[in-house]
């Protein structure tokens, strides 16, 4: 918690308490079934809440934005952009019913009113929202092909509508074909050796009709 304290000072008293609850809920969901590996849920906080949260770092959400989260697994990033932007809409979906289980559950007890989570492909997702985050589940060309389609037209921030991604490592590659991608460092905000080679990636996606 103290990280999440350090590098996010105005949270209010309501934020404080959800954040604190996330440890012990995850303890306890994954003590059930394996939200998390064992190796990190130890380390809740900076690897999973905190990492998550760098995406706030890049792109404040101004209140009535509708972000999707794809392959939310146990709720990341989702969860925790939904506590730090309460006016903000997430709509949290992966493939996999338990962790959607997870999800809603821990939703349910922080009393997120702003989450709703889903087992649903993202591909026949239905809708349009101004930013889709995701925590490295795929390749970024298959990952745009998932979601080309669900960018809302009408901009309301300082970064074009489309793709917020974390991911690790050289993405040279990978994003060869967007040329309009940004990395973002997040070794720039947060300090500590598990940062040093996570990015978040903005690719501006168009609206089609």
């Amino acid at each position: 918690m103290e990280e999440i304290i350090k590098y996010f000072p105005n949270l209010t008293e309501l934020q404080l308490q959800q954040f604190q609850k996330l440890e012990a809920l995850y303890h306890d969901w994954n003590s059930k079934i394996n939200v998390i590996s064992r190796k990190d849920i130890d380390e809740l906080y900076v690897k999973h809440v905190l990492h998550s949260l760098a995406i706030a770092k890049i792109q404040k959400f101004e209140p009535g934005t509708f972000v999707l989260d794809v392959g939310t697994g146990g709720g990341f990033p989702g969860i925790p952009l939904a506590i730090l932007f309460p006016e903000t809409r997430f709509y949290l979906i992966d493939v996999i019913l338990k962790k959607i289980n997870v999800v809603k559950a821990v939703a349910e007890v922080l009393e997120l009113k702003n989450v709703k989570a889903e087992q649903i492909r993202a591909e026949n997702v239905k809708g349009d929202f101004d930013f889709i985050v995701s925590r490295a589940v795929t390749n970024m060309p298959d990952f745009v092909s998932w979601i080309k389609d669900k960018i809302k037209k009408q901009q309301k921030h300082q970064l074009a509508n489309g793709i917020l991604y974390l991911k690790g490592g050289d993405l040279t590659e990978e994003l060869k074909d967007f040329p309009k991608a940004t990395e973002y460092n997040i070794s720039d905000f947060f300090e500590g050796e598990f940062f040093e080679t996570k990015k978040v990636v903005h690719v501006p996606l168009k609206f089609k009709a």
